[in-house]
């Protein structure tokens, strides 16, 4: 009974940890549909705007996306799109259309998420031809390979795995055509929070291991210590969405801690309220003039309880750990 209970327990909280696939997704269709950002794909993935998100949301989102984006679109560049990505945790990001537009395609793009968010994913691509063509145009043979859980072509490869279970993953992402050998960058965006620390560190572990040339890219919570992170712990836990490693987000340090424990040579961190403040100045301040915040005290408190940490290791000599804001 114990053991079955125990299975419902951590099923009931996956299925928390999927739900935030969409809340984030929402969110994003909702910012740009108020023009914080380009992003004509999303609206394959998510059909209605929805309700209306509070401005700091809104701006919250804005600096996730923008700064993931420079560090990113940065390595890209460094590497001369000689390299691959793999987007853990990815959920119904489009990242990948994204760079097909701006001439920015890696060699591959491979994304990994829960079986279940893969499949509906996969029925997007399937049934909208602005995000199946993309990839048919990137693809040199008639047939790509698909199934419920996997999808794989020339440059996109998307499949269903669990990220704590790190043989079964890797297996799957060599089965299609994952190159060790490649500069490879690896980003994950409100994933490892939900990990325990040691299967947190076992997965930064493996994609040190596994390359030699690499970034790692990790957007998630910060000094949770606070009496502003324990109600972001609580409201999640109302949901029965367990953090389960909020204490590698204690503090930017512990956040670089995890990365430089597990084989990466140089770690970086920065909160969001620097991260916004390093983004582009006539941006922002078009961003800003889109909806009046009353709240700005409320603003600076929720960035600074979000980070983006970046762990390089730089065989090849690339200049990865100069890459920075």
């Amino acid at each position: 009974m114990a053991a079955r209970r125990a299975f419902t327990d951590t099923d009931t909280a996956d299925e928390a940890v999927r739900a935030t696939c969409d809340d984030a997704s929402v969110c994003k269709r909702f910012a740009t549909s108020k023009s914080y950002w380009k992003d004509p794909y999303i609206q394959y993935f998510v059909r209605s705007v929805g309700e209306r998100k509070a401005p700091e949301i809104n701006r919250g989102y804005y600096a996730r996306v923008q700064g993931v984006k420079y560090l990113l679109d940065a390595f890209i560049k460094k590497t001369e799109c000689d390299c691959q990505i793999i987007n853990l945790g990815a959920g119904l990001d489009t990242t990948f259309w994204r760079l097909k537009d701006e001439k920015l395609m890696p060699r591959k793009f491979f994304e990994v998420d829960f079986p279940t968010v893969v499949a509906r994913k996969i029925h997007y691509i399937k049934t909208k031809s602005p995000l199946s063509k993309p990839i048919i145009e990137t693809h040199s043979t008639d047939a790509l390979l698909l199934d419920g859980q996997s999808l794989d072509s020339d440059r996109y490869c998307i499949i269903g795995a669990d990220l704590r279970d790190i043989s079964n993953m890797d297996e799957k992402l060599k089965k299609f055509q994952l190159d060790p050998e490649l500069p490879t960058l690896l980003l994950s965006e409100c994933v490892m929070v939900y990990m325990t620390p040691l299967q947190s560190s076992n997965l930064a572990h493996w994609a040190a291991e596994t390359f030699h040339t690499a970034m790692f890219i990790n957007y998630e919570q910060v000094n949770m210590g606070d009496r502003f992170g324990q109600v972001m712990i609580e409201n999640l836990q109302r949901r029965q969405c367990t953090l389960a490693g909020v204490e590698s987000c204690q503090s930017l340090d512990s956040q670089k801690e995890r990365f430089l424990r597990t084989g990466w040579e140089h770690a970086d961190a920065l909160d969001m309220i620097t991260v916004y403040s390093m983004l582009p100045q006539d941006d922002v301040a078009r961003i800003e003039s889109l909806e009046f915040l009353d709240e700005r005290e409320l603003l600076q408190q929720l960035l600074q309880h979000y980070s983006i940490c970046w762990a390089t290791k730089d065989k090849l000599n690339l200049g990865l750990s100069q890459l920075t804001f």
